[in-house]
């Protein structure tokens, strides 16, 4: 099983509340483990502005607006940008099937911060990580749904809406979910 690329989608009885609703982006998949960043819970007590200013990296007049996204409970304290294939990070930027790139340096940012850099970002503080065979046996359990994503969700602004509006490109209407499952 392969998942990186794939978009995860948490099920109504999710354990963890850090993952309540979440929808993440496997940036990583093999036997040793996986790595991914949920895409759609914003930390509201963080700024993009702010996050430079604690950097020290110069905001420029032309600096887009980008919120700033809770990745995950690993190293909440390092910074993850999920962006478009048009940026070339060189050897810092890890591909990512579908098209993606997820670049982890300072360079990213501060052109960014001068309003260049990729065409689509997203902003990740901290990320989810699994051990081996820990993803795969969470989805076994019904924890998560897997979903082929779609730059529209990944990159949307209304990031309350991405969790529905994965479950609904899957033909499911979130409404019909049960926080239990069972075995037949």
């Amino acid at each position: 099983m392969d998942l990186c690329g794939k978009l995860l989608v948490a099920m109504p009885g999710m354990g963890d509340p850090r993952f309540a609703h979440a929808v993440i982006l496997v940036c990583a998949h093999t036997p040793e483990g996986a790595m991914g960043l949920i895409i759609n819970k914003v930390l509201p007590d963080m700024s993009f502005g702010g996050l430079l200013e604690h950097l020290k990296i110069p905001l420029g007049e032309d600096s887009r607006k980008i919120a700033v996204h809770f990745g995950g409970p690993v190293e909440r304290g390092r910074g993850f940008v999920l962006h478009s294939p048009d940026y070339a990070g060189g050897p810092a930027t890890l591909r990512i099937e579908g098209g993606y790139g997820m670049t982890a340096t300072l360079d990213v940012l501060e052109a960014m911060a001068q309003g260049q850099g990729p065409d689509k970002a997203l902003l990740a503080l901290g990320y989810s990580g699994w051990g081996p065979g820990q993803l795969e046996a969470e989805i076994t359990r019904n924890d998560w749904l897997t979903v082929e994503p779609s730059e529209a969700l990944i990159f949307a602004e209304n990031d309350a809406a991405k969790w529905a509006g994965a479950l609904r490109g899957m033909g499911i209407e979130p409404l019909s979910l049960s926080a239990t499952s069972g075995r037949a």
